[in-house]
């Protein structure tokens, strides 16, 4: 497996600051799992744990702002900024009120985690945890979410696809 993170956006300044600040958070994560894997806790659970309650109340906080919680289109609207689109490089294959499906080409979070030197595996392991959160905004949503592809296993796209 070698992981492909291709950036190509240089030049937005909101977007350095914005993916900068997703590298520190993803750094924190990584840096702590590290820790607690030394310290013989069990890092992935605390990790997984914390990370899906944080990914909970970003859901409950989504569904809150809300006309019609059951529109899978208008939760795009609320989990998809044109910042974050562009700061992963998202494209929105599909988006209606029953399906949202997204492909990144480009993660902020890998990136930090290659910086710090962690190899391929780890960064597997990291992101599938990293990914609990948006596993919690889907299940506060009383949505389900898969993800098939991910650049950290080494697929040319992270694959996310939430629906009813």
């Amino acid at each position: 497996m070698a992981i492909k993170n291709r950036n190509l956006v240089f030049s937005d300044e909101k977007v350095k600051i914005n993916r900068a600040a997703i590298e520190h958070r993803a750094t924190w994560m990584g840096l702590t799992y590290e820790e607690g894997l030394k310290a013989g806790a069990d890092a992935e659970a605390i990790a997984r744990a914390a990370i899906r309650r944080t990914g909970n109340n970003t859901g409950c906080n989504i569904k809150k702002n809300m006309a019609d919680p059951e529109d899978i289109k208008e939760f795009s609207e609320q989990f998809l900024s044109d910042l974050t689109k562009t700061s992963f490089q998202m494209d929105v294959v599909q988006k209606d009120k029953d399906n949202l499906k997204i492909e990144f080409h480009y993660c902020p979070l890998v990136e930090a985690w290659q910086k710090l030197g962690f190899d391929d595996e780890t960064c597997a392991k990291l992101c599938d945890i990293a990914m609990d959160g948006d596993r919690g905004i889907a299940e506060s949503m009383g949505y389900k979410l898969e993800l098939t592809d991910t650049i950290a296993a080494g697929c040319d796209v992270c694959k996310l696809h939430f629906h009813k």
